[in-house]
């Protein structure tokens, strides 16, 4: 298992512990009282939820512009960006890195995909890998690539506060239809050591005759909340849960300056605890239990040791998409 701070970073920390260890102090007070607001805002969110008069879509398409795994002549990227097609229109699911990287730009090209060809952006959560970078996570601004054309006033579903120029932005306060006959869970919490309070909402649809599919951008309120959302919002069979479970286990999606980021940031737990194998065969087992038809995992988040456990162990049908590849559901 890789080291998530390389070595030669000892020293500095050790050096730096009379500013570090007061201010992990001061932030672990923070995410321990955030995780029992978390707890209790996420039942109160799940017990009020009303069944969603989802429509039924006659097919449901995904093509994976940005992922970490990709196709021959596509870039991987550490974020996530998924076009979601259905006989209804058309939805943008996150931007990954947006403009700071030439990823998204790059892929949406090769595949032909441009703002005219969607109804709505709708971002998961506000983090830099699915937002549009570092910057538009610090100032609270969706940032989308110009290649890819003007928004042209479209309406951008947003789980917490932000700005998205040139898109009507909104943000989702509870379970909804947003365009393209899916919908979404509303935004769910999650207390995230550095990150602080964090909200994520996840797209839902029903297909005929197959049943629901389920999709989240990392996973941060656990799919097992997740889950427990949908299953208010329908009683349908469950066809496809897919994207982000946010399971760095052995090590994260690229090192920065020898710091593997992703197992420090974004996994609901402080920085000197790891997610264990306990965490891991929790969500197998939650999975198996739901019982989807398939399941589509993302790479993004989560390590190849990982994936490997869900591919091995998950019941369903389990496949990691790839940047560049169509999916029909």
């Amino acid at each position: 298992m890789a080291f998530r701070i390389a070595p030669w970073w000892w020293p500095v920390f050790t050096a730096a512990s009379p500013i570090i260890v007061p201010l992990c102090l001061v932030k672990n007070r923070r995410f321990h009282e955030n995780r029992a607001r978390v707890e209790r805002v996420n039942e109160e969110r799940i017990a009020k939820a009303e069944p969603l008069d989802l429509p039924e879509l006659d097919f449901l398409e995904l093509t994976v512009l940005v992922e970490w795994r990709a196709k021959p002549g596509f870039l991987g990227d550490a974020g996530v960006s998924y076009l979601f097609r259905s006989d209804r229109g058309a939805i943008l699911f996150d931007v990954g890195f947006g403009p700071t990287r030439i990823s998204l730009a790059h892929n949406a090209a090769r595949l032909g995909v441009t703002l005219q060809d969607v109804d709505a952006l709708v971002i998961s959560h506000l983090h830099p890998d699915h937002m549009g970078g570092l910057k538009a996570s610090r100032s609270g601004r969706v940032l989308v690539p110009a290649e890819m054309g003007p928004p042209d006033g479209k309406p951008c579903f947003l789980p917490d506060e932000a700005s998205a120029a040139g898109f009507s932005a909104e943000v989702v306060r509870e379970p909804r239809i947003l365009a393209a006959g899916l919908g979404t869970t509303g935004p769910l919490a999650r207390s995230l050591f550095f990150m602080g309070w964090t909200e994520e909402q996840a797209l839902i649809a029903r297909v005929k005759d197959k049943g629901l599919v389920v999709f989240s951008g990392c996973g941060h309120p656990t799919i097992e909340v997740i889950l427990r959302m949908v299953r208010r919002l329908s009683d349908e069979p469950l066809y496809v849960v897919g994207g982000g479970l946010h399971f760095p286990v052995t090590r994260g999606r690229g090192s920065y300056a020898g710091i593997q980021v992703q197992t420090l940031l974004g996994t609901g737990k402080p920085p000197w605890q790891r997610i264990s194998e306990e965490d891991l065969q929790r969500t197998i087992a939650s999975i198996n239990e739901a019982a989807p038809s398939r399941v589509y995992l993302s790479a993004h988040d989560t390590c190849d040791y990982a994936l490997d456990r869900f591919q091995a162990e998950l019941k369903s049908n389990t496949l990691v998409v790839k940047a560049g590849e169509v999916y029909r559901m």
